[in-house]
């Protein structure tokens, strides 16, 4: 048995990604790219090109993992368990025709979400609050008021932290702000969202350059951007603007000693661009991200290789089908809105039958207690006409027994002739008020007879709401749309996109100018980054990231050169 213990055949590491903390066990004797690759098909990852493992050394410095060397080889700190953070090295020239997964898009949209928020991307108030949007409408969803209600953004890191301390506004003044924005985005699913973000971040002056401290012959400060186009050169307080700039297009070799750099142009006529790197440590760091930009951009200018053209049908064909599904979905949801309000439709027509039915039964009631009145006044009418009948047969037997007896003097003759003609007038009213009674007695039992029949014809009324039924919905019909159309459909959709998106840029430039103005009142000056000086000053000059690039890619390459020495 041995005395020594032996060495580990295995090794901890922990990498970070932008979403996620991944461990791994992985052989001594593994290199940079075996790790890498591991990582990638973890993340179902294809598009590795743009991506690296970064470590911090053991002096503290970032480094990038050389993919060739074992790991162990390495300057990486001897922690347990190894610790590399997964990012984005390199960035595409325009983010919606290169960049094919959603996990890559995925991962862009995390990093330059949070070099935003950390002002390493600089971003303008109205334009942060603009990606804020986006943001929360890739985590959200589709803006509702009924759940996301004040304060929904309380926890959320939306905005540069200079941004908000440069404003007299309040928390809920700025959710305000980013939740009206929030609310126009209705519709987008959170890759449409990210590939907005990503968009809009990319027309940034800082989106995806790489500065380093350089100084040339006559020792100026001075920055060096590296980034997709090319090498720019940069005062050093002015990271906005470059002074000239290099494409790869007209570089042929690049190549250091020491603290000095040389590029070679690709016009031979042309001097060799030069400039010393104060920082002897980041040399090897500002080749790597030279050579590696320097390749992705001779690539993006050659006919794609198989696995690139197979990884874009693919991808083709997933949008083509989740597009198919969005709009099923769509559609679906539209037959849930539609059979909701024909639901709540029925609902108001029963409630109004039931309120009719209601209405009819208390008019019932009223009915029957009118009727059972009308008789009442029948009966009674009834009764005194017989009265009054008997009270006329009485007179007239009065009469006649007055009339049958013998008058014997002259003054019993006119009393009796005068006490007739009392009796006579008296048995008269009588009978014209027995009339009168006899004729009203008969209109009662006509109303009588009517209220019966408007009390049947509400009992038959409150049975026929009783017994009606509500109307089914029949969404079979709804859903008889052929897939047959659909690609048809979408290519319609895809051109109608494109040009909706023209009009959508200016419309969004109109609004975050109406914006801008809006919270201008409320900016506290002394407060204002130098950044923010010198980006209004830029745009009171009218200038913008492309154009000065071309501005300053004129002229031939050794005027130039000639240039940057002169600074």
């Amino acid at each position: 048995m041995s005395l020594f213990r032996s060495k580990p055949k295995t090794l901890k590491v922990r990498v970070m990604t932008m979403d996620a903390e991944l461990e791994f066990c992985i052989d001594c004797t593994a290199t940079g790219r075996q790790l890498f690759d591991l990582v990638c098909r973890t993340q179902g990852l294809r598009e590795t090109w743009y991506f690296g493992l970064q470590y911090v050394d053991k002096k503290g410095y970032q480094a990038w993992l050389k993919m060739d060397k074992k790991v162990t080889e390495q300057n990486v700190s001897k922690e347990n368990p190894l610790q590399f953070s997964f990012l984005a090295k390199f960035y595409p020239e325009e983010v919606s025709e290169e960049l094919i997964q959603e996990i890559t898009q995925h991962l862009f949209f995390l990093q330059v979400k949070q070099k935003v928020l950390r002002a390493e991307i600089y971003c303008s108030p109205e334009a942060a609050v603009l990606l804020a949007a986006y943001a929360i409408q890739a985590k959200y969803g589709d803006y509702d008021p009924m759940y996301h209600r004040v304060g929904f953004l309380a926890e959320e890191e939306l905005l540069p932290q200079d941004v908000i301390e440069q404003y007299d506004m309040t928390q809920q003044m700025w959710e305000d702000k980013i939740t009206s924005w929030y609310a126009q985005n209705e519709g987008m699913t959170r890759d449409e969202a990210e590939m907005e973000y990503l968009k809009f971040a990319q027309d940034l002056d800082m989106y995806g350059v790489n500065y380093f401290e350089i100084t040339n012959d006559k020792k100026t400060p001075l920055q060096l951007g590296v980034d997709a186009f090319g090498l720019h050169v940069y005062e050093a307080e002015n990271r906005f603007r470059p002074q000239i700039s290099f494409p790869w297009s007209e570089i042929g070799d690049i190549s250091y000693r020491d603290k000095k750099f040389t590029i070679k142009p690709i016009d031979k006529k042309s001097s060799d661009f030069s400039f010393i790197s104060p920082k002897s440590r980041r040399n090897k760091l500002i080749l790597d991200l030279c050579v590696g930009n320097h390749e992705l951009f001779m690539l993006r200018r050659k006919t794609d290789s198989m696995e690139v053209q197979q990884m874009k049908t693919q991808a083709k064909e997933e949008k083509a089908k989740r597009q198919i599904e969005r709009n099923k979905l769509a559609r679906e949801r539209q037959l849930r809105e539609l059979a909701e309000k024909e639901k709540e439709d029925l609902q108001q027509q029963l409630q109004a039958f039931q309120e009719e039915a209601l209405n009819a039964k208390d008019a019932l009631m009223r009915s029957e207690e009118a009727a059972d009145l009308l008789s009442e006044k029948a009966r009674v009418a009834e009764e005194e006409a017989r009265l009054l009948s008997q009270k006329a047969s009485q007179a007239q037997q009065e009469i006649q027994r007055i009339n049958m007896q013998v008058i014997q003097s002259e003054e019993e003759k006119r009393l009796m002739e005068q006490k007739l003609q009392e009796a006579s007038e008296i048995a008269r009213r009588i009978v014209e008020e027995s009339e009168m009674r006899m004729i009203e007695a008969e209109d009662l039992k006509q109303q009588l007879i009517q209220a019966r029949q408007s009390e049947m014809i509400a009992k038959e009324k409150l049975i026929e709401i009783s017994i009606q039924g509500l109307p089914t919905i029949d969404t079979n019909q709804l859903l008889t749309n052929e897939n047959d159309t659909e690609v048809e459909k979408l290519s319609k959709e895809i051109e109608k996109e494109r040009i909706e998106y023209q009009e959508k840029s200016k419309n969004l430039q109109l609004q975050l100018n109406g914006l801008k103005s809006e919270i201008e009142e409320l900016k506290v000056e002394e407060k204002q980054t130098n950044w923010d000086i010198i980006h209004n000053q830029l745009l009171q000059q009218g200038e913008n990231k492309y154009a000065t690039l071309q501005k300053t890619k004129a002229g031939t390459t050794q005027d130039r050169v000639t240039f940057f020495e002169e600074l």
